[in-house]
């Protein structure tokens, strides 16, 4: 099992100052800063997924990518702009999400293949159009004609696809270096997946991704998995967009899935309202701690007149020396670090998040970041479950990471 980590230019810089909350003079993003293969050992994920609308952009806007990282990243290609180690895999994708309001897919065959080659990814998957919608019992002949079309369009753009990389790997002389195609399945039931899949395998397809299941239950995912079993090849694989499911992942297995991808626990970290700070039992709420001069509703709540910005910023400071003294000196008790933090949210004012803040008693009584051996945790300790500015969050989503494949590598058929 395979885990792809979808690129959205998540990095973190080695030598940010978390006590002035400050980057270092000259640095340099692209030069200096890391993405989560490069700041833990070992790697938490086996390859990146990159798709050409985060690249290119889309109709939705212009991509992550400034102009320069674009041309730098089909000037050197994928491995060395990421400085993949050769272990690890790329595989390029159109990002179908981001034209989901569309009747038909913004690219051509040419443009995608002109994305995956100039790259230089191991795999491409082929444009396709996402279903949303799931009626496991709605034959063919009942579906929402806007179902069946997008289908049908995702299986027309597939068999143009692997026609033309037959045609562009046959003027590749090293094998190593041809791109290794991956057909889009799409459905709305178990039948039209099995379908789908059925056709794909005809045009000549030996790894298929399965996408539109982001949404489904484990049991709807399973259910299609063991029609698509029914009609399924030898030799042929599949790969789980955007679905990640660790405890159903041997089930998955079974059914010939041998690689997924999903940013799930790289976001928990920051975009879970609870589960922020994961370990192999149980997750954690991380402590928020909000930047007086880094968070907007704060701000804005200090330039009307309704928080003192003195204020704040005493409660801030005293929230952070309280939280480092008490990881640092068993002396001091939970109980004054939990009255700073109730302090500090009472003075912001947000009834929501005072609620949450009786949460983070057992993340400090229980010190979850003492037990971890990840890199990061290691060198971090207690800053890893402040929830405070990016370069907090994206290191504890680069740990949750490492602890996703720590129980992926637990799996008896990893």
């Amino acid at each position: 099992m395979r885990f792809y980590f979808p690129d959205s230019q998540d990095q973190i810089s080695p030598r940010y100052d978390f006590i002035r909350d400050e980057y270092p003079d000259h640095r340099v993003r692209q030069r200096d800063d890391l993405y989560a293969h490069q700041a833990v050992n070992p790697a938490p994920y086996d390859g990146i997924l990159v798709s050409k609308a985060i690249v290119d952009g889309s109709v939705k806007g212009a991509g992550k990518y400034s102009a320069p990282q674009r041309n730098r990243l089909y000037r050197d290609g994928v491995r060395e702009f990421f400085g993949l180690p050769r272990t690890m895999d790329s595989l390029g994708d159109c990002g179908a999400f981001n034209y989901i309001d569309e009747e038909y897919p913004p690219y051509t065959i040419d443009g995608v293949l002109d994305f995956y080659y100039e790259c230089r990814f191991n795999s491409g998957i082929s444009i396709d159009h996402v279903i949303f919608g799931y009626k496991p019992e709605v034959p063919e002949s009942e579906a929402d004609p806007a179902w069946m079309k997008r289908r049908e369009i995702s299986l027309d753009l597939a068999e143009k696809f692997i026609k033309a990389i037959k045609g562009r790997n046959r003027l590749i002389s090293e094998p190593k270096n041809r791109l290794e195609p991956v057909g889009a399945a799409q459905g709305w039931s178990p039948d039209s997946y099995a379908d789908s899949v059925a056709r794909l395998q005809k045009m000549g397809y030996k790894r298929i991704a399965l996408g539109g299941m982001v949404p489904l239950k484990t049991p709807e995912i399973i259910a299609c998995l063991e029609r698509i079993s029914e009609v399924r090849e030898d030799d042929v694989e599949f790969h789980l967009l955007g679905i990640t499911r660790i405890d159903s992942m041997e089930r998955f297995v079974g059914y010939h899935v041998s690689s997924f991808d999903s940013t799930s626990a790289f976001r928990q970290a920051f975009m879970d309202e609870r589960n922020n700070y994961h370990t192999a039992g149980r997750s954690y709420m991380a402590i928020r701690v909000p930047q007086v001069d880094g968070n907007l509703t704060l701000k804005r709540l200090i330039l009307a007149g309704v928080v003192s910005q003195s204020e704040a910023i005493k409660a801030e400071r005293e929230c952070l020396k309280l939280l480092r003294q008490y990881d640092e000196d068993e002396s001091v008790k939970v109980q004054d670090v939990m009255d700073a933090l109730r302090a500090y949210q009472s003075l912001i004012g947000d009834a929501k998040k005072l609620k949450k803040v009786d949460k983070y008693e057992e993340t400090l009584v229980d010190r979850p970041w003492r037990d971890c051996q990840c890199d990061l945790c290691r060198q971090h300790k207690i800053e890893m479950v402040i929830f405070r500015g990016t370069e907090r969050n994206k290191r504890r989503g680069f740990h949750n990471m490492t602890v996703l494949e720590a129980k992926m590598r637990k799996l008896p058929l990893t």
